[in-house]
């Protein structure tokens, strides 16, 4: 089965979404992927196609003395499509992500690191990976990791029947927290690097390929029984990270790099 499925007409209809969105919106796109649970890597068959982007106008729409939007009002930094049928397609400019990029924002690492891409402008794409990877901060991206897995478990894995995406919505998060006190690098997006990385065998490991199998052929809403090998796991990971959390290292951001590579891609 594969592990992150794009239909070849969902892959159309989204570059036709991207070349509508440059003519219309008069920008140009520098980087497109696939994010959420296909991204992930562990879709169900009825599972969104999220599409994200980066792209950036020209260099005079950042040089206006009126914003476009009108006198005292903010540029729009977000492209949004309306949500067609499975198909959300959205976007941040170039300068916003840049500004997440120098807070190390663990979603736009995630975009960069994505198995799906649809677009993407080769060099500026890698000048990109090379700044989000420079201003890393493990100690915030565990943080953001550490505090999505807690949210989630108290909200979902409580009950003796569960939906079976939420448990992977609390271990995608616990492992990526794992990845970081472990690996010197940011977590990778595709579960099953983290999965094979982290939880390479044994009952835990069998019990997470079942729940897997399970998910990318059922329904988003299928739920089952607790399963005890998985919660328990996750109930004893999330004590010991809140009891003590680990000490890592933190990143001093370089912003005169950020703009001089924001100034070199706009034309």
């Amino acid at each position: 089965m594969e592990i992150h499925p794009i239909a070849p007409e969902k892959r159309q209809a989204i570059e036709l979404a991207l070349s509508r969105i440059e003519t219309d919106h008069g920008v140009r796109i520098l980087f497109a992927c696939e994010s959420g649970s296909r991204g992930w890597g562990f879709s169900s068959p009825d599972s969104d196609y999220d599409a994200r982007f980066i792209y950036v106008h020209p260099r005079d729409w950042y040089l206006t003395v009126n914003e476009r939007t009108g006198p005292g009002q903010p540029q729009r930094d977000v492209i949004e499509l309306p949500i067609d049928d499975d198909l959300d397609v959205s976007g941040w400019d170039l300068r916003k992500a840049l500004r997440l990029v120098s807070k190390s924002n663990p979603t736009l690492s995630e975009w960069l690191r994505s198995p799906i891409v649809y677009r993407q402008d080769m060099e500026i794409t890698r000048e990109f990976v090379e700044l989000a990877t420079a201003n890393y901060s493990p100690i915030a991206t565990w943080w953001h990791y550490f505090n999505m897995a807690k949210g989630n478990f108290r909200g979902y894995l409580r009950g003796e029947r569960i939906r079976t995406k939420k448990y992977l919505y609390v271990l995608r998060p616990v492992l990526a927290c794992l990845w970081i006190e472990q690996e010197n690098s940011p977590p990778p997006m595709a579960f099953e690097i983290l999965l094979d990385k982290l939880v390479p065998r044994g009952a835990l490991r069998s019990a997470i390929d079942e729940l897997l199998a399970k998910k990318r052929i059922s329904a988003e809403v299928e739920d089952g029984p607790r399963i005890p090998a998985i919660s328990d796991y996750l109930e004893a990971e999330l004590a010991r990270m809140e009891t003590s959390p680990p000490v890592l290292g933190d990143v001093e951001v370089d912003q005169q790099r950020l703009d001089d590579f924001f100034r070199g891609v706009l034309r």
